[in-house]
């Protein structure tokens, strides 16, 4: 049965190699960020447990701003080797081209996690859906109002150095997007212009190209390395560096929906050190 559960995320790792149709590859240039977080979280009762985080999101090399999030999670351990949980986070992402940030996003998250207690080791699979929607301005041929995703993680926790303070750690984590665009153009490659199939004009009615932000892809594969070191009974410093693979669908059209300028498959890696520190009681 353990063998069994690993499955899924198998054949979703091999779809995220699977090229898409009718779209342009564009390969991006890797880049460097950085994640710095502080949560403080309170045990209510035996397995339940509360906690809050703020995060700062760096990238562009360090150059730039990415996102400030804010998140409240509830845990609970009904059993030895299982834990249930429910989140809110407010995402806050900031624009470097326009000095300003974008209009917040509002994510639910509800996971479950599953571990098995081996010797020196820890190892869990955990699954987290969630589900973001988005405020302010935009474009809706481009981004839907709501999108849903599957986190799946699988990791692994050496405890051997727990008396030392160290707690060494990694895990491998794909996201599957549920709200991906649906799009029906044609693309003619030699001229660089989308069309509405079986004719060869550019333009159309509002949304000829758009079926709906409704098709299922894997868009994120994450891998990391890191360490948790125990300061006091109560405060954990965490240090870590992630490599996250980028393997979005993205479109930019006119707001009229008349238009389609590009369907892009873009793909790219991008390397985050992360400090964080945790203050539990």
């Amino acid at each position: 049965m353990k063998s069994l559960k690993a499955i899924p995320l198998a054949l979703a790792m091999i779809a995220l190699a699977l090229p898409a149709a009718a779209q342009t590859d564009v390969d991006l240039d890797p880049e460097v960020g950085a994640r710095i977080s502080a949560t403080i979280d309170k045990k209510l009762s035996r397995g339940l447990h509360i906690s809050f985080e703020e995060e700062v999101r760096f990238d562009n090399n360090f150059g730039s701003l990415d996102r400030l999030q804010h998140t409240l999670h509830a845990s609970y351990k009904v059993h030895t080797n299982v834990k249930v949980g429910l989140g809110y986070a407010l995402i806050n992402g900031y624009s470097s081209t326009n000095s300003a940030f974008k209009g917040a996003r509002h994510r639910l998250m509800g996971d479950a996690a599953y571990t098995w207690h081996l010797d020196q080791w820890n190892i869990s699979i955990k699954e987290r859906l969630q589900y973001t929607l988005r405020s302010g301005d935009y474009n809706t041929y481009q981004n839907p109002a709501g999108t849903l995703g599957l986190k799946s993680r699988l990791s692994a926790k050496y405890k051997g150095w727990q008396h030392r303070g160290w707690t060494p750690y990694a895990y491998l984590e794909l996201r599957t997007n549920f709200s991906g665009p649906s799009i029906t153009a044609d693309y003619n490659a030699a001229t660089g212009t989308y069309f509405v199939p079986g004719t060869s004009d550019i333009e159309g009615e509002a949304g000829w190209f758009l079926d709906g932000f409704n098709s299922t892809y894997n868009d994120r594969l994450r891998l990391c390395f890191g360490t948790d070191y125990r300061i006091t009974r109560a405060s954990t410093l965490t240090a870590y560096l992630l490599a996250d693979y980028l393997n979005e669908k993205a479109v930019d059209a006119n707001k009229e929906g008349t238009k389609l300028k590009s369907y892009t498959h873009e793909r790219g890696l991008m390397f985050s050190l992360g400090v964080a520190y945790q203050y539990a009681f």
